[in-house]
């Protein structure tokens, strides 16, 4: 069987700065008809940023959406034709002050296929120097060092709930247990 489905027509509710609204008709296998609502994403980077103690940085901030703040690994937007590798650089240094070394790419991440085609690209690196954050207008965050493993135990424990930041969290410190980060 080909999984696939047929877009019969796009009907846009919203077009804004960071996303974008729309209903579309879609044709399945079966040939019925039914609508998907989506939002797209032009996608973001996000990184596991690691001293030379195994300790992780982490941002935290205030998350309007969900109404509180949110540890997080370092993340943001991908800019208008700009390559994933160059924007975690440039992400990792506004938020964390840091420049990495030993880059890692560790796949993308699909954060909510159901109904968006934002795709997250994911690294990990060893710090090599830090500096002074660069934030962009309207980013209050704060910077938080944590051991990997502990880390590793927030996750299990659930006590860190972004998707994103998870998934770091587990393949960096399965990297650094086995060598190669």
């Amino acid at each position: 069987m080909k999984l696939t489905e047929k877009a019969l027509g796009q009907n846009y509710l919203y077009r804004g700065k960071i996303l974008n609204f729309h209903v579309d008709k879609v044709e399945l296998i079966s040939g019925r008809t039914v609508t998907r609502e989506c939002v797209d994403h032009r996608g973001g980077v996000s990184v596991a940023v690691l001293t030379d103690q195994n300790e992780m940085l982490f941002v935290r901030q205030y998350r309007y959406p969900y109404r509180e703040a949110v540890l997080e690994a370092p993340a943001g937007k991908l800019e208008k034709g700009e390559e994933p590798f160059e924007a975690v650089k440039r992400e990792q240094k506004e938020e964390t002050g840091t420049t990495g070394k030993n880059y890692l790419n560790l796949g993308k991440l699909y954060p909510s296929p159901g109904y968006t085609n934002e795709i997250l690209y994911l690294y990990a690196c060893r710090v090599d120097s830090c500096g002074k954050q660069n934030l962009d207008e309207g980013e209050f965050l704060e910077v938080e060092k944590i051991p990997l493993c502990q880390a590793e135990q927030m996750v299990l424990n659930g006590e860190i709930p972004d998707a994103k930041t998870q998934v770091l969290v587990l393949k960096a410190s399965n990297f650094v247990k086995n060598g190669k980060l």
